[in-house]
């Protein structure tokens, strides 16, 4: 058999592990790394160092290239749109990434599929019209609010909650301030303004209702091209200033119809946008007497930090099913090999680990799996992550199994 070609934009920790399951389905993977000398170039033979708005290296990329894919959504929308015209399998495509790089256009679209998600608006103007419109919104929805840039976010970045009194400090001004600047140039230079990437400066926020959730939940499904679907069970994710750092799957008590109501949530989005790959949905959910509401936080169109757990847990890892998808090869099966599974995210301590930190990590507790990404420390950085299977199905159990696997992390990390 000849090995086809998946091209690759982005050359951080998931693309490494694409590659890892690249190797294991004989698949090439060219991937279009930042620097020779990062997470997937370390492990990928076919690695050219470039930037995803270079047009040059993103054509000489995709030559010969039975699909393109990616591993972030700060894409060159216009290039992948004129790449997708000339013919080449753009996976997911512009129109569908869209979605998970502008979250105005994720809201609208949720919107008229008449999802559930929080209420919103966008606000723009100058600095004072758009303190107005975040505290005309707040006294119809309440305090606090959360304000978002609708692009370039991630991991955190671009998300900002304040109340009335927190509207005129400092960094809520700032944001406020920088948007207006933005707009008056934006609309000085005309609509051609702005670079390839980020859509140009941020012109407009995005503010919307602070849930008051219980849990944060997410969806991971696969899809190809011709339309076959293929879901994973509803997860548990613990966030911490805006980042994934601990996973359960599946979802620990969650009611039935709940997760039945997510994937439903999940396979709509899918099926709309004609998103091919994988698909992350991250939910808040809101469980009370009256049951459990849901509402839909921010897509994501490729492997996600929420499914990292599958390399482990379930049959087919969420890499191995991205590859699948993205080439319209039959998908694996998404069961769970394990009653539970946990994951813990490794990010980088106040100072490196020690020489030893690996092999007593490894002496700690032989059953966790350890994934590192080959990135150099730096504080709050990701750096890996850990899985522990478990037969506990009950909250003392899992709340065990957590603590091993904190445990590892904790010696990986420096700190014992």
């Amino acid at each position: 058999m000849s090995a086809p070609i998946l091209a690759v934009i982005g050359g951080g920790q998931l693309a490494r592990m694409m590659q890892e399951e690249a190797s294991v389905l004989g698949i090439h993977l060219r991937t279009l790394v930042e620097a020779p000398n990062g997470a997937a170039a370390q492990v990928t033979v076919d690695a050219p160092v470039g930037r995803a708005d270079d047009a040059d290296a993103v054509r000489a990329l995709v030559a010969g290239a039975a699909a393109v894919t990616f591993e972030h959504e700060h894409q060159d929308s216009a290039l992948l749109s004129r790449l997708q015209a000339e013919g080449l399998p753009v996976r997911p495509a512009p129109e569908a990434l869209l979605l998970a790089r502008d979250k105005l256009a994720m809201r609208r679209e949720v919107e008229a599929a008449v999802l559930p998600q929080p209420a919103w608006t966008e606000i723009a103007g100058d600095a004072q019209e758009m303190r107005a419109q975040v505290r005309r919104f707040a006294a119809e929805h309440g305090w606090p609010v959360v304000v978002k840039t609708p692009r370039g976010g991630y991991d955190g970045h671009g998300v900002l909650m304040v109340d009335s009194a927190g509207l005129d400090h400092a960094e809520a001004a700032s944001w406020l301030e920088s948007t207006a600047a933005a707009r008056a140039g934006h609309a000085c230079a005309g609509a051609g303004g702005g670079g390839s990437l980020g859509g140009g400066a941020v012109t407009s926020l995005l503010v919307e209702e602070a849930v008051p959730f219980t849990r944060e939940l997410a969806v991971l499904l696969a899809r190809r091209p011709c339309g076959q679907i293929a879901v994973w069970p509803v997860i548990e994710s613990v966030q911490s200033g805006g980042i994934c750092v601990e996973t359960v799957a599946p979802a620990p008590g969650l009611d039935p119809e709940a997760a039945r109501h997510a994937v439903r949530i999940a396979r709509t989005i899918a099926e709309r946008a004609d998103v091919t790959g994988v698909l992350a949905v991250e939910l808040f959910a809101v469980e009370d007497s009256e049951g459990t509401r849901l509402y839909i936080n921010e897509l994501a169109m490729r492997p996600h930090n929420s499914g990292h757990w599958t390399q482990d847990g379930a049959v087919t890892s969420q890499f191995a099913q991205h590859l699948r998808a993205v080439l319209d090869l039959p998908l694996g099966a998404t069961a769970s090999i394990a009653p539970t599974t946990v994951m813990v995210n490794l990010l980088g301590g106040q100072t490196p680990a020690p020489a030893d930190a690996l092999a007593r990590a490894m002496a700690l507790d032989p059953q966790a799996r350890i994934h590192l990404y080959g990135k150099r420390w730096r504080p709050g950085r990701k750096l890996g992550h850990v899985n522990l299977t478990t037969t506990a199905t009950d909250p003392e159990g899992i709340a065990a199994a957590r603590e091993r696997a904190r445990a590892v992390v904790a010696i990986l990390r420096g700190e014992s």
